[in-house]
């Protein structure tokens, strides 16, 4: 069997402010990948460095599969910190094709990470078109909401419920995160309810992840990625705030259970496509770590 109709093992890591995800899978020769395992896990304190090899080890674990089994591993994110990558992929452009594998069809990806959000167009091959993004001070972030929820002394995994639960929401200031924080402790001074906190937060985000979608000029399906993804609160505020916009006829947002996972996805099916046009050339992949691919 040659190596364009065998299946190739790949394995993909995302690197991120507050976490590192790693996937694996195997993807037949025209393109279509079966995902074999998937690892996240904060980094905290850790050395990002040891938390990625850690991840990666667990993924190969999960899947029963050796290092040597996995024919190309492709980075994304903070990749340099991933010192037995292969290839390097641009986070947009993973978090693209990672979109597409979870929603075919799908034609834009709102990544909402740690410190940015960005809304990403791209078309039914998950080639980015376009892409608009938050500053790092906007609070529509995950660090803010952790910020939040460690003032509310909630944890981050109860922030979404609990906004479901609100009755009388309050939005915070949707530019700068010190005002919003600021907002925040006036409206505890006033005896808000948490939930109604949390709401209140979310609406004001999903205000500002409905602009941005429109500044992408992103139509159809938009598949929510990053973090913030699996926060339930948040996700059915930014539904709501679409379907309350006149100007977004014909846009639907949607999410997936795995949509965290999007960025490390995308980097293991491009490094399949990467992986193969190499041996097309007759060439082993590099091995180079600052092989960057986009």
């Amino acid at each position: 069997m040659n190596a364009e109709t065998k299946d190739v093992v790949t394995g993909g890591v995302d690197v991120g402010t507050s976490s590192i995800k790693v996937c694996v899978f195997r993807v037949d020769p025209t393109g279509e990948g079966t995902l074999l395992s998937k690892v996240v896990e904060r980094i905290r304190r850790r050395d990002p460095r040891q938390v990625a090899e850690h991840c990666f080890e667990l993924a190969l674990e999960e899947a029963k599969l050796g290092k040597g089994d996995v024919e190309y591993v492709a980075s994304t994110g903070e990749g340099h910190v991933v010192e037995f990558r292969r290839g390097h992929f641009y986070g947009m452009t993973t978090h693209a094709r990672g979109a597409a594998y979870l929603c075919p069809g799908a034609t834009g990806a709102l990544d909402i990470g740690a410190l940015h959000a960005r809304a990403i167009r791209m078309d039914g091959r998950a080639k980015v078109l376009g892409y608009a993004m938050t500053s790092q001070c906007a609070s529509g972030s995950g660090q803010f909401i952790e910020n939040i929820a460690r003032y509310l002394g909630v944890t981050v995994n109860e922030v979404g419920p609990l906004s479901l639960t609100a009755t009388a929401p309050e939005k915070v200031s949707g530019i700068c995160a010190v005002l919003a924080e600021t907002d925040v402790i006036n409206m505890v001074s006033r005896g808000i309810s948490t939930a109604n906190i949390l709401k209140g937060i979310h609406q004001s985000m999903a205000d500002r992840l409905a602009k941005l979608l429109r500044s992408a000029k992103i139509g159809g399906t938009v598949v929510l990625t990053g973090g913030l993804s699996a926060d339930v609160g948040l996700t059915r505020a930014v539904e709501q705030a679409i379907a309350s916009d006149k100007r977004a006829v014909g846009l639907r947002v949607v999410t997936h259970p795995d949509a965290i996972f999007a960025g490390a996805m995308g980097a293991a099916l491009w490094g399949a496509a990467r992986h193969r046009k190499l041996q097309a050339r007759g060439l082993l992949p590099a091995l180079d770590p600052s092989e960057v691919t986009t």
